[in-house]
C-alpha cells in the first residue's frame, strides 16, 4: 500500500461526504445543508453515484441523518459564536468542511479539526489543490483517541489542541458526529472527561447510536447492513447507548444542563412538513448536549 493510501480519509468519511453531496444533487430543495465540498475533496470518478453504498432509496433516510446532524452542529456553532464564543474544536473531523462553507462564521472563531495524523495530511494537501488553502484561523491537530487514553503513552487532545493555540481559559464550542461508535466506552468516557475539563461556558455536541436491538424491525436491515460494511472496511462499530446511559455517563464526569436531543426532535427541526417525506430514520443518531457549568 503506497503512503498516499494509507493517508486517505477512511470509507466512512468518504461515504458521509458523498451523501452530503447526494442530498444537494438528488432531494427537492429547501436542502438541510448545502455542501458538495465535501464531493470536491473526494473527487470519486464519474460513476460514484452507482455505488451500492448511494442507492438513492436505500441510502435516504441516512443521508437525511447525516444532513439532519451536520446542521444541528452548525446551528449550534452560529448561536454560540453570537454570545461571543470564539474557539470551535471538530473531534473526528474527517471531512467536514464547515471552514469552507461557512468562512463568514468561522474566520470569527478559531476552528480547530482533531482528526489523525494521515488523513489530516491528505485533506490538507487537497484544500490547497483546490484553492481553498489553509487560514491562519483553522488548526489541523493530529490525535489518535484511542492512543490518548490515559493508561497510554499518547497525550490527550486537551493538551494537543492546547499546543496548537487553543486557549485553555475561554469557552469553547465541541462538535463529535458519527465518533462515539467507533470508540470504546473507555474513550468515549475519556473524551466526556476532557471536555468537562474545558473554561466555564463551552458546549459539547456529541452523536451517539441506539443499540441495534431497540431499533424498529424495519430499520434493522440498514442498520446491520452499515455495521457488515464498516467491519469489512476496518472500522468496526463498537459502542451503541440508550439515551440514560450517555446522560448518566456525561453528569458522571460533571457535564451540565445535560439533554438528549432525539432523532424525532432533528425531524420535527428541519425536516417538517416536506413534500417527499425525506427525514432521519427514528433509530439514527442523536444527540448528547452539555455545557461546562450549570448556566442560570
Amino acid at each position: 500500500m503506497s503512503s498516499d493510501t494509507a493517508a486517505a480519509p477512511d470509507s466512512t468519511a468518504v461515504r458521509v461526504a458523498l451523501w452530503r453531496a447526494m442530498h444537494v444533487q438528488i432531494d427537492p430543495p429547501p436542502h438541510v445543508l448545502e455542501d458538495e465540498i465535501g464531493l470536491r475533496l473526494v473527487a470519486p470518478d464519474a460513476s460514484w453515484r452507482q455505488r451500492p453504498d448511494m442507492d438513492p432509496q436505500f441510502t435516504r433516510s441516512f443521508r437525511a441523518s447525516i444532513v439532519a446532524r451536520s446542521r444541528f452542529i452548525e446551528d449550534l456553532v452560529v448561536e454560540q459564536a453570537g454570545r461571543g464564543v470564539r474557539q470551535y474544536v471538530i473531534l473526528g473531523a474527517g471531512l467536514d468542511t464547515f471552514a469552507q462553507r461557512r468562512p463568514e462564521i468561522a474566520s470569527r472563531l478559531r476552528v480547530f479539526e482533531v482528526d489523525r495524523a494521515g488523513p489530516q495530511q491528505w485533506k490538507r494537501r487537497r484544500l490547497i489543490d483546490l484553492g481553498f488553502g489553509i487560514p491562519e484561523w483553522l488548526r489541523f491537530v493530529p490525535v489518535d483517541f484511542e492512543a490518548s487514553l490515559p493508561a497510554s503513552a499518547g497525550e490527550s487532545w486537551r493538551e494537543q489542541l492546547v499546543a496548537a493555540g487553543f486557549d485553555a481559559n475561554q469557552p469553547a464550542v465541541v462538535a463529535s458526529a458519527g465518533v462515539s461508535l467507533y470508540l470504546t466506552r473507555e474513550a468515549n468516557m475519556a473524551t466526556l472527561r476532557d471536555v468537562a475539563a474545558l473554561a466555564p461556558g463551552s458546549t459539547l455536541a456529541m452523536t451517539f447510536i441506539l443499540p441495534v436491538e431497540i431499533a424498529p424491525p424495519k430499520e434493522r436491515a440498514g442498520i446491520e447492513a452499515s455495521a457488515k460494511g464498516a467491519r469489512a472496511s476496518g472500522t468496526p462499530f463498537v459502542s451503541f447507548f440508550t439515551p440514560p446511559e450517555i446522560l448518566t455517563m456525561a453528569r458522571e464526569v460533571g457535564l451540565s444542563r445535560v439533554q438528549h436531543v432525539s432523532a424525532d426532535d432533528l425531524a420535527q427541526r428541519y425536516f417538517a412538513g416536506r413534500a417527499d417525506g425525506l427525514r432521519p430514520p427514528p433509530n439514527g443518531e442523536e444527540f448528547l448536549v452539555a455545557a461546562t457549568v450549570r448556566l442560570g
